[in-house]
């Protein structure tokens, strides 16, 4: 059969995809949820595409280890060993298989690490291997078509459920608008702190090959595969998944089998950058505190905050956001740019917010905010924003000069499936940031248009507001005097739950503060 009828007799990307995801619905009457699924596809099309490297025209050697069972005897481990069982005898090797690779190096341990099987029925997981998976050549597929039905997988699994895949993705529209205005190159290095499932990372990978593939060379080419992007997760479920997004769109982080562009089970936080880049892309995990828990004499389980000290932070805080915007800016080298996804709170808290507000406008040239609408992220409720920051050289003036700000958030009402927002929403701000030209930028507010949503706002003007609070708005919010213009009961039903959350946290928190501060008084005035 020639390679042009192949091709017509091929299914397309959206045929496979439909076809992966209608099976994620029989499984999951068994009890499996669908990142689960995701995740049990991932470990069997791992497997399925390197047994694909092993035969022509690729006949490369098999990259699969064997395992070693009880009694010290290997056993095989790559795909045609699940091929040659069924029943129960499928189900135990395939147990066995997951254990034997989770403890390897390199792609293969991230992918693998902690990996279990959760189908129960044998003969859904035989279906599974030998209808869905061994039937396609996926080597064949282009890097792109499998990278959009994994990525396609990977936005169902977090649309359908809100507690799981949900808040590690982070929205394509978004992704692809801040990727559009930061327009990575070819020479840039490029990590994301919380990488999630991967999004900032495949999407700034992409634009570099559309825009610069034809000028490139090979060793140019091999160069951004190995080295362009960098991720860290501390999920290893969620960083399985990246992984494999990763590789699905041809990054490989490294030369050889033991590379592996995800750095997984470690905070970012934990302990200051041992690298600097030229580039930040990322939207950290939206927790306000990080807390250490322990069980008292009583039996009863404590939540006590947990502080941050790190000697390369301005400030030592509980806030993981807080937290997460200092260890950003220790990421960057000087003329290194970050564009970060950051809550509401973080423009506006006080006491070490203010203080790192203060450092980052002085030390960076923190140019633009782009103010998010809410009912766009799969976890109800988020009110968030993109900032945008250069670090700079020291100098004792400080660095910013004016914020840029771009509101697209008042009188706007997505929702996640009615009304989802899309990239071409973010048209309008794209034109205004001018990449590459920012001196150029001209407001569309003004005294005569005040619903103009590109605003400017001079540094002085920011330091004279309370807290040095970034948290700018000007347009007329219509809901406050049109009962039909509100937003939808569930949405706003989502943000008085956040809010009451956020209040219900301060006041435990200051709680425990007082309770504590009792304690110690009281130890410290007994004989």
């Amino acid at each position: 059969m020639s390679r042009e009828s192949e091709s017509r007799n091929s299914p397309s990307a959206s045929q496979i995809g439909t076809r992966v995801w209608s099976y994620a619905g029989v499984l999951k009457d068994d009890g499996l949820s669908y990142m689960a699924y995701v995740e049990q596809l991932t470990f069997l099309l791992f497997l399925k595409m390197a047994d694909e490297l092993t035969k022509p025209p690729y006949s490369q050697p098999n990259r699969i280890p064997k395992g070693k069972d009880d009694n010290g005897r290997s056993f095989d481990c790559d795909w045609s060993s699940l091929l040659k069982l069924d029943g129960a005898d499928l189900y135990a090797h395939y147990r066995r298989l997951l254990t034997a690779l989770s403890g390897q190096k390199g792609l293969l341990g991230t992918i693998f690490k902690e990996a279990e099987c959760k189908i129960k029925d044998p003969a859904k997981l035989r279906r599974l291997i030998v209808d869905l998976i061994d039937r396609e050549r996926w080597l064949s597929l282009d890097l792109d078509v499998k990278g959009v039905i994994y990525e396609e997988l990977l936005s169902r699994s977090a649309a359908e459920s809100t507690g799981g895949a949900g808040q590690y993705f982070t929205p394509r529209p978004i992704i692809q608008a801040v990727v559009d205005v930061m327009r990575p190159e070819p020479d840039d290095t490029i990590i994301d702190p919380a990488a999630g499932t991967g999004g900032f990372l495949t999407m700034a990978y992409e634009s570099v090959l559309r825009r610069h593939d034809k000028e490139m060379d090979r060793d140019e080419k091999r160069r951004i595969r190995e080295s362009l992007v960098i991720a860290q997760e501390l999920v290893p479920e969620t960083a399985r998944l990246c992984a494999m997004n990763l590789y699905l769109h041809g990054i490989t982080g490294g030369k050889d089998e033991l590379a592996t562009p995800v750095i997984s089970g470690k905070s970012s936080l934990d302990t200051p950058p041992s690298k600097q880049y030229s580039m930040v892309l990322t939207n950290p995990p939206f927790g306000k505190k990080q807390s250490l828990k322990t069980v008292n004499e009583e039996g009863d389980l404590d939540s006590e905050d947990e502080v941050v000290v790190r000697q390369d932070f301005w400030v030592s805080t509980a806030n993981k956001q807080l937290n997460f915007v200092q260890h950003i800016f220790n990421l960057l080298k000087v003329g290194g740019r970050a564009a970060v996804v950051v809550p509401d709170n973080v423009l506006f808290e006080g006491g070490p917010g203010q203080k790192i507000r203060d450092q980052l406008m002085k030390q960076c040239d923190v140019h633009t905010l782009l103010r998010l609408p809410t009912g766009i992220f799969y976890k109800p409720g988020v009110k968030a924003n993109v900032i945008f920051f250069d670090r700079k050289p020291p100098q004792e003036k400080p660095w910013t000069s004016r914020l840029w700000v771009y509101d697209l958030r008042t009188n706007k009402h997505f929702t996640l499936k009615q009304n989802a927002i899309k990239r071409s929403d973010f048209d309008e701000f794209i034109e205004l940031f001018k990449p590459g030209a920012i001196h150029k930028r001209k407001p569309t507010w003004s005294d005569a248009k005040p619903d103009g949503r590109w605003r400017c706002f001079d540094y002085e003007d920011l330091l004279k507001r309370d807290k040095l609070s970034l948290d700018l708005f000007w347009i007329k919010d219509e809901s406050l005097e049109d009962s039909a213009s509100l937003p939808d009961p569930d949405v706003l039903a989502a943000e008085i739950v956040e809010d009451l959350q956020d209040a219900l946290e301060q006041f435990t928190g200051i709680a425990t503060t007082l309770t504590q501060s009792k304690q110690t008084l009281q130890d410290g005035s007994a004989p």
